[in-house]
Formats: C-alpha cells, structure tokens, sequence
C-alpha cells in the first residue's frame, strides 16, 4: 500500500490556492486544455454469429414484418396455398410460418377476442384503429454457431419503420414451445412492433429441424428442403450421424426422422437465457448499423449510438420464451435487461426446500419438481385419470375415438398390476391415478384438462425433453421411441413430400407435428404409433405403458413399480438425463430487477406449483427485501389460448378466458414502470368470468384488470418461507 503524503499545513494551503487561482485566471493565455473528445467505438458484429445478417425490407402493405401482408383479414382465415406444394418458396414459407405461429399462441376467433380485444390491429390503447395491422420495417435474421453447426441457433431482428433512434427500445421475443424463429410473432413480436421497438427473436436451438433419414433430406435455415450434403452447415439440423450408420439405422427402422430439439445433442434448453441475451446484442448490433453515424477514418465503420444506457429493453415471451426470458435476467451481468414481463413460464426453479406454498388453508404437498419429473409423471396417469367422473369429460370421440378409451382402460388396469394404481375396479382406480396426479402438484382445477392435454402434449414432451437431456442420437431409439409418420391404422408409413416441403411452417417443433408421431418400435406385431401400441407382455393396447415406465425410470433413477435403483446401460443412460435436468434448472436470483410473471391457474401443461408459484416464490426467498417481482395468477385460464378456439370441440371456450390479454397488460405494465415510474400492483389472484353455456362473445367484463391495490381475498401474501395464494 502506497504511503500517504503528510498534510500540508493552512499556511500551504492559502498558498497553494492563490497559486491555482492565478493558473486559472482569465488573464492567463494558455488557459485550461479542452477535455478530449472520446473517440468513437465502432459498431461490430457479435462474435457469435456465424456468417452474415441478411436483411429484407418489408413495405408494410404487400408485405410486413407482423402479418407477412396477411394482415387481420389473412390471419382470420385459412393458410394460403403454395404455388407449388412440392417446393414453397421462402417467401411462402415465411408468409404461412406467421400465419400459423400467430394462431397457435392465441385464441383465433372473433368470438374469443382476436381483432376485438387484441390482435393486429388493435391499438396500444386498446381500440381498433390500426387497420389491417401491417407494419413495415426492416428484418434481419443470423445463426449462432460455434463453426460446427452443430447448435444453429436462428436469431432474428425486426425493427419497424417507427422506431425512434430518440427513444430506442428493444423487446425479446425467444420462441414458445420448440417453435421455430417466428414462434412469439402474436405475442412479444406483436406488442414490441406496435411499440415502435427492434423485436429480438431467438429460436433457442429447436425449431422445425427435422432430417429425413431415409432419403437424407433436411429444411434449411430458411425452410426451404434440400439434400444433407448440399445444406452442409446451412442445414437448421442434421442429424450427427455418418452415412453408414444412417443407412444400416435405415435398414433396421425405415422411414424414420430426427428432430433438433430431441436429437442434437446439444441440450438447448441449458443455454435459453445465453440465446435470448444474444438475440438483444444482435438487435443492437443491427439498430447501430441502421442508426448509427459513419466514422471518419474507417470506412464502412459505424459509430455505436445506441447501447444499454440509453434503452429501453424488456425481456419477454410466453411459455418456454417465457422461461428463456426469466433465464437471461438471471445470467444478464452486463446490465441489457430492463425489466421482465412474461406469461406461463416454463421455469425451472431447482431446489426449493425452503419453500411451502399454500393455496387457501390447504399445503400444496408437492410442488418445485424438474419438468422431466413431472410430465414423465403425467405421462403414466393422465390416460387413466382421464376416465375419471371426478374429471367432468365428455371424451369427445372426434378428438378421442373409442380406441383410446379402450387403451385407458387397458392402462388402468395395467397400473393396477403393477401396484401402481389402487381400486378394485376401472371407476375406482381412475379416481386414484387422478387422486395421484393432484397430490403431485396438479390442483384440482386442472382436472378437466388432463385427457386433452395427453391427447396433444404429455408423450411429445416426455420423449422429446427425455432425449434432449440425455443428449441421445436418433439411433438410440429411447426406451423404444421414435418418430415416423404413421397411416390410420398406425403403421409407419413413407413421410409425405408436400407435408414435409411445408414443415417450417406448419410444424412446432415437438411432434406428433404435420404428420410426423410418436411410435413405438418395441409394440408387439412391429412398431405403431404409440397411442395404438401393444406393450410387450400385454394383450391389448395400453398407450405404450413399457415406453413410458421406462422414460419415468430414466427421469427418477428407480424401476416407477419396484422402486429399486437401476443398472446397466439403463444406469448410465439415467445418469447422462439427470445430470442434462440439473443443466437447466434456474435459480430465482433477479437481483431486484422488476419483474412481471403472470400465469393461469388451470395450467395443466407447465402447473403453477412446479413454475410460476414456484419459481416466484424462490424469488423472494433469494432477493428478500429487494425483490420487484410481481406475481398475477389468472383464474379460468390455462396453458392453450389456441385450444380456446376449438369451441365445442373441447369445450375450453365455455370455460377459460384467453390468458394472452393479461400478457399485453404485463408488458404495458412494464413499460408504464419503466418509462413513467408507475408503481407495479402487489401480487394478486385476478378473478375472471367464463363465456359460460353457448360461448357468448367475449367481453371486456369476462377479463378484468388486476387491481392497483387488491383486496385482501385477493392479495398473495409471502412470509418466512411460505408462499399464500387465495382459493
């Protein structure tokens, strides 16, 4: 440590100051040197990207950056034609990817709000004055890559023609599900573009990869097909597999095809935030080449104008972009991110033991499990909990034909054998297995929603998050699993040309997809898609019990009816899923960065105990005193806005209001927090009305605002440890 000098006395001092004085008096001809002016930094792009950005600019009538020139008309209709089904164009490919994402996210219909509520052409203010909804601007889209491409991560960048380089603002738009890059288009893209904000989007590394491993055809960045060898790394995922594994896997199991999220092995979801926080540093790579001044002396250079300190950045999206949002806050150390707003996170908290959470006087027993654990879980009961009376379904035979209710009621019995269900008869162990899924963390609200979402989303995500934790291959084939496209009576069949031309845009990324499913390769009499499969041992179909016990083992470590721990390959197997679950657990820790996390409390899909409750809970164990986040628990609503529209079908638009209106209100929260200071309401169960009988239209006074100060029936309440949601 350097020594400090003595102190001068006050003698010195008088001294010192008249001899300063003089230094700097007017009469003094050379006077004070001019600061130096800091020299410019030149605007580069982010080591990440791997090639170039191409750019397209849209003029906001035949074409644009929300619509893709369908407009609200376009977007109420059916998906447009290709000229040419064989070979869509990436235009086309581009125009029907919108079209189809913009619909997925939200309830569609008039009926249920679109275009009345919400929806393109509704303005920031909530009235209908925008028109079509077209919005001009620029789009920019780029891969992170390592070299290898391998990871291809899609990253894109719209900035509409009202962006004001004054008031620059940027809003993370990180796909929902395992979309592809236009997956939050309805929900974050929508509301930033209206905004006047560069949206940045991020795929996260899934996405409509899909390679045909018979004939060796992949889709390409841009969605267009072409074979594996000519795609090279302009593939969006090929298969890591040599052609002589290809070809004997083909010989063995035809007519198969691998999927990036499950089969990259790259387990993407570990690295979700690191996407969405690239995604921001492309935006402002992108607004500083648009905005930015040229460099005197560097031609070509741009000069960095716009940067954190003087924008406004929101983190955002819906279900796994949800999750990606959260993620990045928490590993954002160069201060990019604003604040959060978000709406059924996928968000995995971790370790929670020093959390209880209560729902009225009630202790919710289970809560804070991995998604692995919980939808593998789910993946054994809900068929049979599905045949429950407690469960008020109709099992609708146009969604749920007599089939597979033969095959719940097979795995009722099935799980009877193995212990894993009580009852001595169908009725009794139905209420059980429902019993069971309510005790592992389901409310009883979700109850009706258990066979739909079997139906359409338990098995795809149990296999396919099963494989990417694992970072298994295609040729693995999983406990038995693997995708094909199967014909009616569930045989697997050659995958369809025109369907498979179209897959960037009719896909999600996870299937069953555009007629790619799950089957079962182990089913006796050869492999059938899984909802019709025989399980070696049994006589008749059982939705592939064998398959699903296995995945549940390789979650847990332990035989699901046994309870003993595993060995052998299936040890080690189990070994590599666990340790990918820990590599994407997150730890709550927003260092009091104002957060808005909003959620429906008949989420069957991502359940508000193991996410939302959870993760906001940690939250104010982690933070304490400093914590901003916000936590608003919507009743009647739930995971699948897009469900809502099937109307009768279902039966969800008598019974659940759409959750997309609470997600604009988070973001126009945030940016009234942000921008004007407002404070953010107090954590609150905001209390809705279903359309009800004959789903009338819905109305403003079936979704009311949550309250800028709730009552107390309302209020959440946090206190040493314990998390107190009203009934």
């Amino acid at each position: 440590m350097q020594r400090l000098p003595a102190p001068l006395s006050r003698t010195a001092l008088a001294v010192l100051a008249l001899v300063l004085a003089a230094c700097n008096s007017d009469d003094d001809d050379a006077g004070s040197p001019a600061p130096e002016t800091p020299a410019p930094v030149a605007n580069a792009l982010p080591g990440f990207i791997s090639g170039s950005v191409a750019a397209a600019s849209y003029d906001g009538s035949s074409d644009d950056l929300l619509t893709a020139g369908l407009g609200k008309t376009g977007l109420l209709g059916a998906a447009p034609a290709y000229a040419n089904p064989a070979a869509p164009t990436a235009a086309e490919l581009r125009r029907n990817a919108i079209h189809t994402n913009y619909r997925a996210l939200v309830d569609y219909t008039l009926a249920g709000g679109f275009t009345r509520l919400y929806g393109p052409n509704i303005d920031n203010s909530g009235n209908d004055t925008l028109g079509e909804g077209k919005i001009a601007g620029t789009e920019h889209i780029a891969v992170a890559d390592d070299g290898s491409g391998k990871q291809n991560v899609v990253l894109m960048v719209q900035v509409p023609a009202s962006f004001d380089r004054a008031n620059p603002c940027i809003v993370s738009a990180t796909s929902s599900g395992s979309r592809g890059i236009y997956g939050a288009i309805g929900t974050a893209g929508e509301w930033g573009l209206k905004r006047g904000c560069a949206v940045a989007y991020a795929d996260k590394g899934t996405g409509n990869g899909v390679h045909d491993l018979m004939t060796d055809q992949v889709l390409q960045i841009d969605g267009t097909a072409a074979s594996a060898g000519t795609a090279a790394k302009k593939a969006h995922f090929k298969a890591d597999i040599g052609d002589a594994e290809r070809q004997a896997y083909n010989a063995a199991f035809p007519n198969r095809v691998a999927y990036k999220h499950a089969h990259s092995q790259q387990n993407p979801e570990k690295d979700w935030g690191r996407d969405t926080l690239r995604a921001i540093k492309l935006a402002f790579y992108v607004l500083n080449e648009k905005y930015g001044s040229d460099i005197a002396g560097q031609p070509g250079k741009k000069e960095v104008v716009i940067k954190p300190a003087n924008t406004l950045v929101i983190a955002s999206s819906v279900s796994n972009g949800g999750g990606a949002a959260l993620a990045a806050a928490e590993q954002d150390t160069e201060g990019l991110i604003d604040g959060v707003a978000v709406t059924e996170p996928n968000v995995q908290p971790g370790a929670n033991a020093g959390l209880t959470i209560k729902q009225g006087a009630a202790t919710v027993a289970t809560h804070s499990k991995p998604l692995a654990d919980y939808f593998t879980y789910a993946n054994l009961y809900q068929p049979c909990a599905a045949l429950s009376a407690q469960a008020g379904l109709s099992l609708n035979a146009a969604f749920w034909p007599a089939a597979y209710t033969t095959a719940a009621q097979n795995r009722c019995a099935a799980l009877a054998a193995r212990g894993l269900v009580s009852g001595a008869t169908q009725a009794a162990q139905a209420d059980d297995a429902l019993a069971k899924l309510n005790a592992y963390g389901w409310m009883a609200e979700t109850n009706f929603l258990q066979q739909s979402h079997f139906r359409f989303a338990t098995n795809s995500i149990a296999m396919t998050y099963v494989n990417a934790y694992g970072r298994f291959k295609v040729s693995d084939n999983v406990c038995g699993f693997s995708f094909a496209n199967t014909n009616a009576a569930g045989d697997v069949i050659a995958q369809v040309a025109a369907t498979q031309a179209g897959l960037f845009a009719s896909g999600n990324g996870v299937p069953p997809t555009s007629g790619v499913n799950i089957v079962y390769n182990d089913a006796v009499g050869g492999a059938r898609l899984d909802f019709l499969a025989v399980s070696p041992g049994s006589a008749t179909a059982d939705f592939a019990l064998d398959g699903a016990l296995c995945l549940r083992a390789l979650v847990t470590g332990k035989d699901p009816a046994s309870g003993n721990a595993l060995f052998g390959n299936m040890k080690t197997w189990s070994d590599r899923v666990i340790a990918g679950i820990a590599e994407a657990q997150l730890g709550a820790k927003l260092r009091g960065l104002p957060t808005i996390i909003v959620a429906g409390r008949n989420d069957t899909l991502i359940p508000v105990n193991h996410a939302a409750r959870a993760y906001y809970g940690k939250n104010l164990l982690q933070d304490g005193a400093a914590a901003k986040t916000r936590y608003y628990e919507v009743t009647n609503a739930q995971h699948f806005d897009s469900f809502v529209a099937f109307g009768a079908l279902l039966g969800y638009d008598a019974r659940y209001v759409p959750l997309h209106v609470y997600f604009v209100r988070a973001l126009d929260q945030m940016w009234a927090h942000l921008k004007s200071g407002t404070a953010l309401p107090a954590s609150q169960v905001v209390r809705t009305t279903p359309r009800g009988a004959g789903a009338p239209a819905l109305a403003a006074s079936n979704v009311p605002a949550w309250a800028a100060t709730p009552a107390a029936a309302d209020a959440i309440g946090f206190d040493a440890g314990v998390l107190s949601v009203p009934q």
